[in-house]
């Protein structure tokens, strides 16, 4: 029984979006308040998009001083993901992934290499989207646990793809359109609610490689922690962790929910506080399509039409590239005016506020999967229109499997006179009352799940317990 057990030292590298960096941030957080030390490594770009969104002078500003200044062991640095700095990510997509696919990993293994030479590291934590992380973290003796920052059933679709090509679903010239059954832990999906990944007929594009070498990677994973919760997937997350130590560990917020200690916004936000209070409870539609995904001009058309035509106050955040980095003004002409007396339109907010404050009573949402948690934590249903990716299974999860969400935009088209009917039914009629109540009770699924003996705390602890085990064992302890 001599001596004190080592400190369990962790690299953590988050991929470089913000829907990712978020989760990353709150799961270094967490793990450092249960005795990790933590090197937490970010992109250049996205360190210089906080620092200019949160008015930060100092070029070596930290984001993690803060929660330092508490007691918690946790270092940061940031390296190059292979594109200048002032590079258009976004107007510029397949460039991006193509950098994170060919050029990134040399750029992490550079500073993995240097934090291993200066002390003592035992597992690289990194998003299951790199192509390289068990790789890595074999060439360099330390374990590797893969974040996945999405739902359970995603990551089972993706892990499966063998299965979905066999069966003709996937990457064949005449794909199935029936049911598929035959995922392990998935009783049924209709194939229009797989991610747009997997509907696409061309499979060749630089995502779709992503995908194949990420997932390919993933199977030599020590662990996965999974930003999802056991008992809304249960039968998805068994079946998972039978195959690989899988854990639902959701959700990771940031503690107290609304107020971050750790910046991880990209814009400056505008606060809405003020102006909610004038309405009355329940009354405002939030509007949101995230921090990334992009809208078509016609679609957006059709949107602010039919928020015009409900007649429902409305706080929408409208991303300066929504559309394009090259279309800055893209709402239709008058449009602002017209609904000037009952709306509120901005570029970005504190999502987490906003969905917190009594006025808000429902979500238009492209369903991404943080929104998706923030939103059922604060007891808001939601209307649905994902854009890509895993927003049309989350969308799934969200409609048929919680009823707590209703779909809209079914075909991929939106005609403002649906938009404007949903929202009514949503904010004033008896489909969105039965969400609403529905909400309430997988909301306390989530709070549940979070406390000293709920599933994902017990996860967690489990993960750390069997990590520690393995790094004795790798120590020869």
């Amino acid at each position: 029984m001599g001596g004190t057990e080592e400190k369990p030292h962790a690299i953590v590298v988050t991929y470089p979006l913000q829907g990712h960096l978020i989760p990353s941030v709150h799961l270094a957080i967490k793990l450092a308040s249960k005795g990790f030390t933590i090197t937490f490594i970010n992109t250049h770009c996205i360190h210089h998009q906080i620092t200019r969104a949160h008015s930060a002078k100092d070029h070596d500003y930290d984001p993690f001083t803060a929660v330092r200044g508490s007691g918690l062991d946790i270092r940061y640095m940031t390296v190059s993901d292979g594109l200048p700095v002032d590079f258009d990510r976004s107007l510029n997509h397949d460039q991006f992934m193509a950098s994170l696919l060919h050029v990134f990993s040399a750029h992490v293994e550079e500073a993995v290499k240097m934090i291993v030479k200066s002390g003592r590291v035992h597992v690289l934590i990194a998003d299951t989207f790199f192509v390289w992380p068990s790789a890595l973290a074999k060439k360099y003796g330390l374990l590797c646990v893969s974040f996945w920052t999405e739902p359970a059933l995603v990551f089972t679709l993706y892990y499966h793809l063998d299965l979905l090509r066999i069966n003709g679903h996937f990457d064949c010239p005449n794909a199935r359109e029936d049911t598929i059954d035959y995922i392990p832990g998935v009783p049924s999906i209709n194939p229009r609610d797989t991610m747009s990944y997997l509907q696409e007929k061309d499979t060749s594009s630089v995502c779709h490689q992503i995908i194949f070498k990420a997932f390919h990677d993933a199977r030599g994973a020590d662990f996965v922690l999974c930003n999802s919760i056991q008992e809304l997937e249960p039968s998805t997350i068994a079946a998972l962790h039978a195959k690989t130590p899988f854990y639902a560990v959701g959700p990771i917020f940031p503690t107290g929910f609304t107020k971050s200690a750790v910046a991880t916004s990209l814009w400056p936000e505008s606060d809405c506080t003020q102006w909610l209070d004038t309405k009355p409870r329940g009354s405002v539609l939030y509007v949101s399509f995230g921090s990334y995904a992009h809208l078509s001009r016609r679609d957006l058309t059709e949107i602010a039409h039919g928020l015009s035509l409900s007649g429902v106050g409305f706080v929408w955040v409208l991303r300066a590239d929504i559309v394009s980095s090259n279309d800055v003004d893209p709402l239709p002409v008058g449009f602002r005016a017209e609904v000037s007396d009952r709306a509120m339109i901005i570029t970005w907010c504190n999502q987490n506020v906003v969905l917190k404050h009594p006025a808000i009573g429902g979500f238009l949402t492209h369903c991404g999967w943080n929104s998706t948690l923030e939103s059922i934590w604060c007891k808001i249903p939601l209307l649905c229109f994902p854009l890509y990716t895993d927003q049309f299974t989350n969308r799934k999860l969200i409609v048929d499997d919680w009823k707590i969400g209703m779909r809209i935009g079914e075909l991929n088209t939106v005609p403002r006179s649906e938009v404007s009917e949903k929202i009514k039914a949503m904010m004033s009629g008896k489909s969105g009352e039965e969400c609403r109540k529905k909400v309430v009770e997988v909301s306390q699924t989530l709070e549940n799940a979070i406390t000293r003996d709920g599933s994902s705390e017990r996860n967690m602890e489990q993960f750390i317990k069997e990590l520690k085990a393995k790094i004795q064992k790798i120590s020869g302890v």
